[in-house]
């Protein structure tokens, strides 16, 4: 099963906040099955604009050193993802980033891994890998 990180996984990862041993424990296992985590451009412009606007130019370079050495796959958005993740927003009470995570998990019958609670919201249309809070 796919594997798909939310921008709150990464940053969980990124800042070694709780959640952080899962997620670097999938890292582990991507490499090791050498079948990356995807994750949609949406949603890393999501946490990249966190870091930017939190810690500033400085620090998004060195993210971005980090990340380009993870095991993760960039998923781009194309009509068929962005129309699926307004099909999700327009039912639940959740971020329009994260219905794209939702969506990506939707189509390939995939796993989201988040500790975001937004996701509570579609947790019967998709499966949830719950990170620590």
């Amino acid at each position: 099963m796919r594997r798909i990180l939310d921008a709150h996984a990464l940053m969980a990862f990124l800042e070694k906040e709780p959640g952080y041993e899962a997620v670097k424990t999938l890292f582990v296992s991507a490499v090791e099955k050498d079948e990356p985590i995807l994750m949609t451009t949406v949603n890393y412009g999501e946490a990249y604009y966190v870091i930017l606007r939190e810690c500033g130019l400085g620090k998004i370079n060195e993210v971005e050193r980090i990340v380009e050495g993870l095991p993760i796959e960039f998923v781009a958005v194309d009509l068929a993802l962005a129309r699926e993740a307004a099909r999700i927003k327009a039912k639940a009470r959740m971020s329009y980033a994260d219905c794209f995570a939702a969506a990506l998990a939707k189509s390939l019958h995939g796993e989201v891994v988040t500790g975001d609670r937004e996701f509570a919201a579609i947790k019967n249309e998709i499966k949830i890998m719950w990170l620590p809070r």
